[in-house]
């Protein structure tokens, strides 16, 4: 059974994340101030929560890693979420885009960002990048009425997922090469 410590911070968003779901489907819109207060506390609890360790820690056979850099870097993503949330509230509101799922979106994109900064493995990667990606298809197209956002949501995901590909078939030759999907056994096969 893996140690769950070093990825609190992630665990704490996703369950966040997963609750305010629930809270917007429940109370619906109304709740995007509610929900945009209980993100941010969430952001910020993840925040204490990674500064909490010092050292090179890692979990998941160790596909994640937690060490100076990754909490250097997740720090700096938590801080770009916290600014997003808080700076786009009132141009959701003049835009009439004010709807809960755009700040559940940024929460479950910040979980793979977070991922990104920690992964050991290209698997790891992966899964980072396409939980961050996937969500911010949507942030793209979120605003359904106009056109250039609609436009931008589907160029981006189409290029997403081509990019997407070509990512797996790099990552499968890494494989075939090296024998390892690690990156400091990839590191001493380049070497």
């Amino acid at each position: 059974i893996p140690a769950f410590g070093p990825a609190l911070p992630e665990i704490v968003l996703a369950i966040a994340a997963l609750g305010l779901v629930l809270l917007g489907a429940i109370k619906g819109d109304g709740a995007k101030k509610l929900i945009d207060t209980i993100a941010v506390a969430a952001l910020v609890i993840a925040g204490l929560l990674l500064m909490e360790g010092t050292g090179r820690v890692s979990t998941f056979n160790d596909a994640f890693v937690v060490d100076g850099f990754a909490r250097f870097m997740k720090g700096l993503t938590l801080i770009g979420s916290i600014a997003a949330i808080l700076l786009s509230s009132r141009f959701l509101v003049e835009e009439k885009l004010a709807r809960f799922e755009y700040t559940i979106l940024i929460l479950l994109s910040t979980i793979g960002m977070m991922m990104m900064c920690s992964a050991n493995e290209l698997i790891s990667l992966y899964l980072g990048v396409e939980l961050q990606s996937l969500a911010l298809y949507v942030v793209a197209a979120f605003h359904r009425d106009n056109v250039k956002s609609s436009e931008a949501g589907l160029k981006y995901f189409v290029l997403g997922a081509l990019s997407s590909g070509m990512l797996l078939y790099g990552m499968s030759l890494v494989y075939g090469f090296t024998g390892s999907v690690t990156f400091p056994t990839i590191a001493k096969a380049v070497a």
